[in-house]
This record gives structure tokens, C-alpha cells and sequence, in this order.
């Protein structure tokens, strides 16, 4: 383990000493804990977006030119995310579920490094970029698979260079994106999407019910790197201190959850993580 700086073992110690008592923790991880792996930040420590939100499911369904555009980003993005390694703060998870593997961990990345770092039974709230679902027939594929299928449609876009954005896409503006194939449904012909819960669809039911139960078992919840200004993060966090559980807060800036929280901690997640759960 490396040296701390001082406001990161202060922020360790007092993360150590809520968690001491509590045998059942409910933790909800956001976009804060994958910042050191080089995935960036969606909001700023204000809680405002630092970007134009992504697309809205109406749209990728709706407007052929809009999912072109999407796809294309994410063509150009896709091979900075897929490098993206866990790191010291999702492995500090990891370790600690493994030893203690009564505490939950719900995601709202997409990134599926909680799963890679070894954590046990992550509930990915809003679905997993690695995967592509077909939504007319349901039928999934590898995004590895399809990104070696795009790249064989349109050989013109693989050497582009673009800032890499949150959701795996990159910051591309201006380019013919009527013109980049995407392959249709290998199985019947229907429209391909990333399996993540893209703006405008709703969270499956079944990953809120067992988000929900693991909630209902637990003794306290943790927030690590999250604003929660998405409603379905944020529910969960107004519905522990419903029930009376302390709440604490891992993250750099405001929260939605900052005024009912009973511990907040404005500190690197990684390091703290790695730190308090050693």
C-alpha cells in the first residue's frame, strides 16, 4: 500500500470506524469510483453535467441517424474502455466482500470492473457496456464480437482519434454518421443496443427487486463516488433512512443525499477504500 496524504487517512479512519459496527452494509457505487481507471467523471463536483447528456432511448429507437451516431462513437470509444483495468478502490471491495460476504454491492456503471476485481454477486443497476442485447427478439452477443463486425463494415473509421466520454462512446462531431453500417440482429433482423438502461427506459425490475432485498437486509449503506442526481441510485439512499439506517457519503462534491447522510467524506475513493478496508 502507498503513503496517504493526511486528508486520506483521516477520511480511512473515520470510514473504519462507521463501518466497525455493521455486519450487513448496503453498498451503491457510482461514475466517482472508476475515475482512477481512467473511465471520466459524468457530473462535476456540483453535481452539473460536464457534458451534453447521452442519448435518451426515444432517440436511439426512433431516428436512424441518431443510432448511426451512437454507434460510431461508440466504435471510436470502445477500445479505451474495454483496456480499463479495476483499481485499488474496486479491489478493496472485492477483498472485503470476500471475506465478509454479507455486504451487497449495487452499480450504477456500466463498466463491469466490480466483476473483474472479483466481487461477488454485483447487481449492475443500469446493465453492462460489454454485453448487446436485440430488442425485438432479445437474443445477446459479446460487444467484442460486434465491435470486430463494425470494424469490418466500416473500415474508414478505425483510425479516429477522439476524447473518450463515460458511457465507452467518444467526443466525435461533424462527420457523416449516416453513413456508418451497424449490422442488424444476427438472429431476426431487429435493432442492436448496448445492454445498459440508456435515459428515458427504466431500470429492469428484477435488478431493483434484488437491489431491494439486499437493501431490506442490510444494517447501513454506503455511497462510493456517486452525486446520486439520478433518481434510481437516489432511491435507494432516501429508503435506507426511511428504514433508519446511517448512511454514509464517499464522494468528491455535492450529493443529492448530502442533507440526510449521517457521515460524508469528500475524499479519493480508491485510496480511501484501499486505506479503510485493509
Amino acid at each position: 500500500m502507498t503513503a496517504q496524504a493526511p486528508a486520506t487517512d483521516d477520511a480511512a479512519q473515520r470510514l473504519r470506524d462507521w463501518l466497525r459496527p455493521h455486519r450487513r452494509v448496503f453498498v451503491l457505487t457510482g461514475a466517482g469510483i472508476s475515475t482512477g481507471s481512467g473511465i471520466p467523471h459524468y457530473r462535476d463536483e456540483s453535481g452539473a453535467w460536464q457534458r451534453k447528456p447521452p442519448i435518451d432511448f426515444r432517440a436511439f429507437t426512433g431516428d436512424a441517424r441518431a443510432r448511426s451516431r451512437y454507434w460510431a462513437r461508440s466504435f471510436v470509444g470502445w477500445p479505451s474502455f474495454d483496456r480499463a483495468q479495476p483499481n485499488a478502490g474496486h479491489r478493496a471491495l472485492a477483498r472485503w466482500q470476500q471475506r465478509e460476504p454479507a455486504h451487497a454491492l449495487v452499480t450504477q456503471n456500466v463498466d463491469a470492473l466490480h466483476s473483474r476485481a472479483g466481487s461477488l454477486d454485483v447487481v449492475d443497476l443500469h446493465g453492462r457496456l460489454d454485453e448487446v442485447v436485440c430488442l425485438d427478439c432479445g437474443a445477446r452477443r459479446p460487444r467484442a464480437q460486434l465491435q470486430e463486425e463494425l470494424a469490418q463494415r466500416n473500415p474508414d473509421w478505425r483510425d479516429l482519434d477522439a476524447a473518450a466520454l463515460p458511457d465507452g462512446d467518444a467526443d466525435l462531431e461533424g462527420l457523416a454518421f449516416e453513413r456508418f453500417q451497424v449490422p442488424p440482429c444476427a438472429a431476426c433482423g431487429g435493432l442492436l443496443k448496448p445492454d445498459v438502461v440508456f435515459f428515458g427506459e427504466n431500470v429492469p425490475r428484477a435488478r431493483v427487486a434484488a437491489a431491494q432485498q439486499s437493501l431490506a437486509q442490510a444494517d447501513a449503506m454506503l455511497v462510493v463516488g456517486s452525486s446520486l442526481m439520478v433518481y434510481s441510485g437516489f432511491r435507494f439512499a432516501r429508503a435506507a433512512r426511511e428504514a433508519g439506517l446511517p448512511l454514509a457519503l464517499l464522494n468528491r462534491g455535492v450529493t443529492r443525499a448530502d442533507a440526510i447522510a449521517t457521515l460524508k467524506l469528500e475524499a479519493d475513493c480508491g485510496e480511501t477504500l484501499d486505506a479503510a478496508l485493509a
